[in-house]
């Protein structure tokens, strides 16, 4: 199998793996405990808050553990938009947010709040203009995701963190395909509120975070005991805390590398796509975007297809998030940089990480040359266009 899915999920790594096991079996005790058992586990959680604060040029104190990053953008923006609700109940955001942005927008537009959804260019990278002029004395709340989780598309976040503290505006930054990727430091890019995710970095699924800035007024978001400083009750999930600790603790450790690893891979497999698949498109940014990750759309045929015949060669792909895998609709984030809806059809996201080989590279590419020719030759509207293309060519 050759897995090139990590944008949906990664392998959790074996060291992050062993530094859990313990508090399954061993140091099982409840981290609000007072005795000794308990404070086992507690001092496992503190560890593990000081690695991320670290990680963001944060406060441990900063740092508040979630469900995972749908849980932390639903607490970021229903808890801001209700906190500063007398200031004003505007919000601004962009058209390729991940939806557990895009959902709870609509979700606090139902309860009387107005949000402006800034567009993106043909590469994914949100308009600034268009994001400073759609800024009102009621703006509250400006979120833009750090990194898009289907084209790769790096955001100006530093310009757009610096726009919303001039005038006094929170920002607030999905950063769940960035997390652990990239160096992120909250004070030099403006940061007010970050969502992050540990299955996303090599950690376990079902724990995330969301860094608060000191001195922000956020109700709690779970109802319940006092745990994560009376902010987020309910018994802490030790096991995967610790594991996003010591994930974010090995991510530090090997990012050079791993970027220079997968974007050397993603470079030289977008080169290959090019090369040898005629009627192609790459979507995003041609470097402004994560190392990882590459996303073309292929003329004439289906996505879908293109993914169950790879799975059947042993590859692992996506045709975008997968959060809303089986949609008919094509992606949202397609179509807001340009795309037909046949184009946005025909779209593959293959996301690497540094396990992955350039001897993986050519075999993927072989595969997918081998079942688009396949797709294409039992398209009509393939032979359509050779045939006006032959036409244009011979005159006959």
């Amino acid at each position: 199998m050759i897995y090139l899915d990590n944008a949906a999920t990664t392998r959790t790594a074996p060291e992050v793996v062993e530094a859990m096991l313990p508090f399954f079996s061993e140091n099982y005790g409840n981290a609000s405990s007072i005795y000794s058992l308990g404070s086992v586990s507690k001092k496992a959680v503190n560890q593990a808050r000081r690695i991320l604060a670290d990680y963001l040029g944060a406060k441990p104190e900063e740092i508040y553990f979630t469900a995972g990053g749908t849980e932390a953008d639903n607490w970021a923006l229903k808890a801001a938009a209700e906190a500063y609700a007398n200031k004003g109940k505007h919000i601004i955001t962009t058209r390729i947010e991940h939806h557990a942005v895009l959902h709870t927008c609509e979700y606090l537009e139902k309860q009387g709040y107005e949000v402006t959804y800034v567009g993106v260019d043909e590469n994914g990278i949100v308009k600034l203009q268009e994001l400073e002029e759609a800024i009102r004395p009621d703006t509250i709340l400006i979120s833009v995701m750090y990194a898009n989780n289907e084209i790769g598309t790096l955001q100006p976040i530093r310009e757009v963190g610096q726009i919303a503290h001039e005038r006094g505006i929170l920002f607030h930054t999905d950063a769940v395909q960035a997390f652990g990727q990239l160096p992120i430091n909250v004070d030099e890019l403006h940061i007010d509120l970050l969502s992050a995710s540990a299955h996303k970095v090599n950690g376990p699924k079902g724990v995330g975070c969301l860094y608060i800035r000191s001195g922000l007024k956020l109700r709690s978001f779970i109802h319940g005991g006092a745990q994560e400083r009376s902010r987020r009750a309910g018994t802490e999930n030790v096991p995967g805390i610790v594991g996003f600790g010591r994930a974010i603790e090995r991510a530090v450790d090997i990012m050079p590398e791993k970027i220079r690893k997968e974007t050397m891979l993603r470079d030289y497999l977008i080169e290959q796509i090019y090369e040898k698949i005629p009627y192609c498109r790459l979507n995003g940014d041609r470097t402004r975007r994560l190392p990882g990750n590459v996303n073309f759309s292929f003329q004439f045929i289906e996505g879908e297809s293109l993914l169950i015949l790879l799975d059947m060669k042993g590859v692992c792909g996506s045709s975008g998030s997968a959060c809303t895998s089986g949609a008919l609709d094509p992606s949202h984030v397609l179509l807001a940089i340009g795309l037909s809806h046949e184009l946005a059809h025909g779209s593959l996201r293959l996301t690497l990480s540094e396990e992955n080989t350039k001897e993986e590279m050519d075999t993927v590419v072989t595969a997918i040359k081998e079942i688009v020719e396949r797709l294409r030759a039992m398209s009509p509207l393939y032979e359509d266009f050779m045939k006006k293309q032959r036409l244009a060519y011979t005159g006959k």
